[in-house]
């Protein structure tokens, strides 16, 4: 593929790929091998397209550490977050929920001088908790005439954009909607969903034009859902927040059984088939990384629609799951060897056709060495599934149960 790019530059036709021959080339990696991270290094805008289903804030260092190898990574996130900030905009709103879409955009922004740092500040600003909600009301109205500071530094056309993106999230804004605390990142990109009809794609695809994204960040679905599972011990929890640990007290018992619905007082399933952009996203990985972050909802979460298992089957790359090293609250009772046998599960529950377990995963990422892994790896079991182990250096030396994002990087990119 790295021809293509200079042949569009120079105006000149693309040969037609579709119809060439196509050949399965296995080779030796060295992991990590330097060489090739180096090289990438050096011209990022022909990186790999390493793919991540994820959510939440757990893979914003990684991001940050990718756009050094890579302007061309994949994120899909989860947008049935019910906690938060988010819980106050999907309840105004009824829409699906963004600020996990914003943390990553911001994660993969132009931080440099030759981006737009005025506008990464913005997007990154929240207003005050301590303030009233008049004295909030009256400087988002500031923000909105382009007379506050942080908006009247950002040069036009782009302030005009935010202005009107703020000016339809206001005129929406119901009057009880409380605004302290406000991420105007969320704001903005929740005025744009109304400003294109409700449709998330195109106010992505500008926010990221805005910041200068080194990436491309996509919901799993854009449809207005929660998530639902029952414990073991047959209790039932209706939204994410009620799982994380973070907004409620931790689940008492192991989560037996994750799903959607539309509504957080009716446990009835529903259901939703990813679109065929996303399918096509995830047909172009040369990397599918299952990575670490909350096991549920942020990772399982994102493989529950309809067609993610088919496309990721159908994808010829390498699979990888990198678990957490520390604790994870939803992985209650569940060894190393236990979630990557919900993972695998989750993967062919979504696959209609039949497919071979290695078209689902192929390795899993551990540091026997220096993770601080909650239960116990049960390496063992994991081959058990027909899951290759790769034994590798990935905790940080200063805080061994978090994952170092420049190791981690380096192995995915060693794989491509």
């Amino acid at each position: 593929m790295l021809f293509l790019q200079p042949i569009r530059d120079k105006g000149l036709p693309v040969p037609d790929t579709k119809s060439l021959p196509r050949v399965t080339i296995s080779r030796t990696v060295t992991l990590p091998d330097p060489t090739r991270a180096a090289l990438y290094r050096r011209a990022p805008e022909f990186g790999p397209k390493l793919l991540f289903f994820s959510g939440g804030t757990a893979l914003r260092h990684l991001s940050e550490t990718l756009i050094d190898y890579t302007s061309n990574s994949i994120h899909l996130i989860t947008p049935f977050d019910s906690g938060g900030s988010s819980a106050v905009l999907r309840k105004a709103f009824a829409m699906p929920a963004v600020g996990d879409i914003r943390n990553r955009i911001m994660a993969l922004a132009d931080r440099s001088i030759t981006g737009n740092p005025a506008v990464f500040d913005l997007f990154a600003y929240r207003l005050p908790k301590d303030a009233t909600q008049e004295e909030l009301a009256v400087r988002f109205g500031r923000m909105i005439t382009g007379e506050d500071p942080l908006v009247r530094r950002i040069p036009d056309p782009m302030r005009k954009i935010i202005r009107t993106h703020l000016h339809f999230f206001e005129q929406r804004r119901p009057p009880s909607f409380d605004l302290r605390g406000a991420s105007i990142g969320n704001c903005i990109l929740t005025g744009g969903y109304f400003n294109y009809n409700r449709m998330l794609d195109p106010v992505i695809y500008l926010f990221m034009q805005l910041v200068e994204a080194r990436g491309v960040v996509r919901p799993i679905v854009t449809a207005d859902l929660h998530l639902a599972c029952q414990l073991e011990n047959g209790r039932v929890l209706l939204g994410q927040h009620l799982m994380t640990g973070k907004e409620a007290a931790p689940i008492d018992a192991p989560i037996a059984k994750l799903w959607l619905v539309a509504d957080l007082d009716d446990p009835t399933p529903a259901t939703v088939r990813i679109r065929e952009k996303t399918e096509t996203l995830i047909r172009k990985a040369d990397v599918i990384c299952y990575p670490y972050g909350s096991f549920y909802s942020s990772l399982l979460a994102n493989l529950l629609p309809q067609g993610v298992g088919d496309a990721v089957a159908a994808t010829d790359c390498p699979k990888v799951y990198i678990p957490n090293l520390g604790h994870d609250p939803e992985q209650r009772g569940l060894t190393v060897a236990g979630q990557t046998a919900r993972l695998l599960g989750a993967l062919e529950g979504g696959c209609v056709k039949a497919c071979r377990r290695d078209d689902l995963l192929r390795f899993v990422l551990v540091d026997s060495k220096k993770g601080r892994y909650e239960n116990p790896l049960d390496l063992p079991g994991i081959r058990r599934l027909g899951v290759q182990v790769l034994d590798v250096s990935l905790a940080r030396d200063d805080n061994p149960d978090q994952a170092d994002s420049r190791k981690v990087a380096e192995l995915l990119l060693s794989l491509t």
